[in-house]
């Protein structure tokens, strides 16, 4: 069922994700950094008297500038994504209090919504064959509930369980409200933020009466094959396993040669869909996009993850743009995508193991 508060929600076909391997988008602040903005450009009419500085909040644009926004998921359309995320990786009132916009916060995350939509509704209009859809993306908070910054008292923290749920709750409410077709929350470094986004967002269903799939997505932040909490990519899974997802996966810090081993186990330990999206590689500050891999060198590492049966859903992170989506979805166009695997069900627990 549908509330008649939410007109724009259409349902996401999950059946979509066994007939074939579905493509997300790019990076959003690779194409933000080709348009050179200034602080002017941030502020925009709304907020010129603003008394904070709101240069590199990528997410204010979609108030102030939402032509360059609408522009870029445009880009992502039309270079074969499916599935466009929505510019709100940080559009939580947690994350916007270091630009003074909690406020905004909601216009913000609504009119983001509304972009990506408007965006997919003109790619459908020349092609209607073909269904495109948009995530809203949650991304991981600049504060964290499992660690503190403060070496000399190890149990103290800058916010709380109520905050964080209550910050995610507000997200996810504006981004239904402007029409996402699934939420995302990506980019987990700390499991409990993630934990906390996850129970307001089973909240929210339970208060609307109708429910939109959930995608999860961790971020294995080194070679040590961890989290930036501690925790391995099956102590990962196993600590959000309860939850009713869509699909689970990597994102993030790593470039492909990097992630392999993780999104290689991730696929054999998830009962359900898999997605991952890469870096362009580790940071390289001489590359045109601050990351080494071209569209030519990423797209057949991946089709390889897609031939040896470890990918439903894959794009690009940081560093990718719509030549590396165009390729990505040429490389991997035909493959079959990964079967759910039948794993036996027990009681699992996990810690950082």
């Amino acid at each position: 069922p549908r509330s008649t508060l939410f007109p724009y929600t259409t349902l996401f076909r999950s059946d979509l994700l066994a007939k074939r391997i579905v493509i997300l988008d790019g990076a959003m602040g690779t194409m933000i950094q080709r348009f050179k903005l200034k602080e002017e450009d941030y502020r925009g009419d709304l907020l010129k008297d603003h008394s904070v500085s709101l240069k590199n909040n990528n997410d204010v644009l979609c108030l102030t500038r939402p032509e360059i926004i609408r522009q870029v998921h445009l880009e992502y359309l039309q270079a074969g994504a499916d599935i466009i995320e929505t510019n709100t990786f940080n559009a939580t009132v947690i994350a916007q209090a270091d630009f003074a916009l909690e406020r905004y916060v909601p216009d913000i995350n609504r009119a983001a919504a509304e972009l990506a939509k408007d965006a997919v509704r003109e790619v459908m209009a020349k092609e209607p064959g073909r269904r495109r859809y948009v995530a809203g993306s949650i991304g991981p908070l600049n504060r964290t509930l499992s660690i503190s910054r403060d070496v000399n008292d190890p149990g103290k923290r800058e916010v709380t369980w109520a905050q964080v749920k209550g910050a995610y709750a507000e997200q996810a409410r504006s981004l239904i409200e402007g029409g996402t077709d699934l939420l995302l929350v990506e980019t987990t470094f700390d499991t409990l933020n993630l934990k906390a986004a996850l129970f307001a967002i089973e909240e929210l269903f339970a208060e609307l009466g109708f429910r939109v799939p959930v995608m999860a997505s961790g971020t294995i932040t080194d070679a040590s094959g961890r989290t930036l909490t501690g925790q391995t990519t099956e102590a990962f899974w196993i600590s959000i396993s309860h939850a009713p997802l869509l699909s689970v996966g990597l994102n993030c810090a790593l470039g492909p040669k990097e992630l392999r081993p993780y999104i290689e186990e991730l696929a054999r330990l998830a009962p359900i869909y898999v997605s991952c999206y890469p870096n362009a590689g580790l940071p390289d500050p001489l590359s045109e996009t601050g990351f080494p891999e071209t569209p030519e060198s990423l797209a057949p590492q991946l089709k390889e993850w897609a031939e040896l049966g470890w990918l439903n859903i894959v794009g690009g992170c940081c560093g990718t743009t719509p030549a590396h989506i165009e390729m990505l979805a040429n490389a991997v166009a035909g493959l079959p995508p990964r079967p759910l695997p039948k794993l036996e069900v027990r009681t699992q627990l996990s810690g950082l193991e």
